[in-house]
Formats: C-alpha cells, sequence, structure tokens
C-alpha cells in the first residue's frame, strides 16, 4: 500500500473481559497508590518504538469493594529498567501496594 504506514502494536498482559468489566464500576473518584489495603487491578504503560520512556496510560485498583482511578506519583517510567523504577517509587511510599507487579501491562 503506497503512501500508507501500517503499525503493529505489542501488549504485554493484554486487558481481559473481567478487567473491562470491573473497570466500567469507576467510581467516579481517584485515590493515592499508597493507601493502605488498595489492590491495583490493571495498570498499563504506553510508548512508541524508539522512545526511552512508558508513558503511564491509566491505573485502577479496588478498595473495599469500590472500584477508583489510581493517582500515581510519576507519569513515565523509563524503558529500560521500568519494573526496577517502579520498584524504587514503590518503596519510597512506604506502603505494600498489592497487584502492582503481577497486573501492569505495556503496550507499544
Amino acid at each position: 500500500m503506497k503512501g500508507k504506514i501500517m503499525q503493529t502494536h505489542t501488549e504485554i498482559n493484554p486487558l481481559n473481559s473481567l478487567d473491562k468489566e470491573t473497570m466500567g464500576q469507576w467510581n467516579g473518584k481517584w485515590i493515592d497508590w499508597a493507601t493502605p489495603g488498595l489492590y491495583i487491578f490493571r495498570f498499563r504503560l504506553i510508548s512508541d518504538p524508539g522512545f526511552p520512556f512508558w508513558d503511564v496510560s491509566y491505573c485502577y485498583g479496588t478498595l473495599d469493594g469500590e472500584v477508583y482511578r489510581v493517582q500515581l506519583p510519576f507519569d513515565q517510567l523509563p524503558k529500560f529498567g521500568a519494573r526496577k523504577a517502579l520498584y524504587h517509587h514503590a518503596r519510597k511510599s512506604g506502603t505494600f501496594i498489592r497487584g502492582l507487579f503481577a497486573n501492569l501491562s505495556f503496550l507499544q
């Protein structure tokens, strides 16, 4: 196809129907990621090939049966060592953040 750029995207840990349904139950409120008892069930990072950082797309969590958007203390993570940088941010918060790494999604 002349003149048309075809893009392909790769996602690690893509959105499943249960997470999509749960995200739809968002109560309209935001919560700090260091709130005790918060469980992060969906945390998505996006980027473009060749760009050195992951941008935060969204983060959702649950607490006491309610769904919240999660306020993070950063909006980007480096592509090289993203999990390590995330760990350091979490450690600074002083709170164990359940589901943080298990429910991380990368889209590029």
